[in-house]
Formats: C-alpha cells, structure tokens, sequence
C-alpha cells in the first residue's frame, strides 16, 4: 500500500502560505530601507552614532539593516561584527 498523497486543499493552502510569507518579507524590505525598485539596496542611515537614546524596536532593525548589507557584500565581516556588537550592547535588557 502506498503513501496517501497530500489532497488539492492542502497543496492551495501550502501556496497561499508561500505567498503571504514572500508578500510580507517584501514589504518588511521596502519599510526598512531594503531593495528599491531597481535593485539597488538603498543606503542605511546611521541612527548608532551613540547622540541619542534608541529604542529596542529601532536597535534591531539597524541590526537588520547591517545584516542585509552584509549580505550584499556592502561592508566586510569585520565590519558587520563590530557594528553588531556594538547595537547589541545598546539593547536594553529588562
């Protein structure tokens, strides 16, 4: 006896899943500062400089904004370690 194959239902509402997770990935992309319309991602702006208190919420997505430049080869690994390190050390730990 063979395996029981996966149903129609199922297939469209793995699909749907796929596509609201890629829909919501994107526009966190375009919120942030990721990838405009031609590709090109757009330059993060520096809120770690140390002049001003930033919040938790606003810490992590600098972090994220590092990650992605990281990963587009914009900054070296040192770079992005350092300045990780750095913002991870300003999250306030309650």
């Amino acid at each position: 006896m063979g395996a029981q194959r996966t149903s129609f239902a199922k297939l469209q509402r793995d699909r749907a899943k796929k596509a609201k997770a890629a829909a919501k990935r994107e526009g966190r992309q375009d919120r942030a500062g990721g990838v405009d319309e031609e590709g090109t991602v757009a330059p993060v702006i520096d809120l770690a400089d140390g002049t001003h208190e930033l919040s938790a919420p606003e810490l992590l997505e600098l972090i994220e904004q590092i990650h992605r430049q990281f990963d587009t080869k914009q900054i070296s690994y040192d770079e992005f370690e350092e300045k990780k390190a750095a913002l991870l050390a300003r999250l306030p730990i309650d």
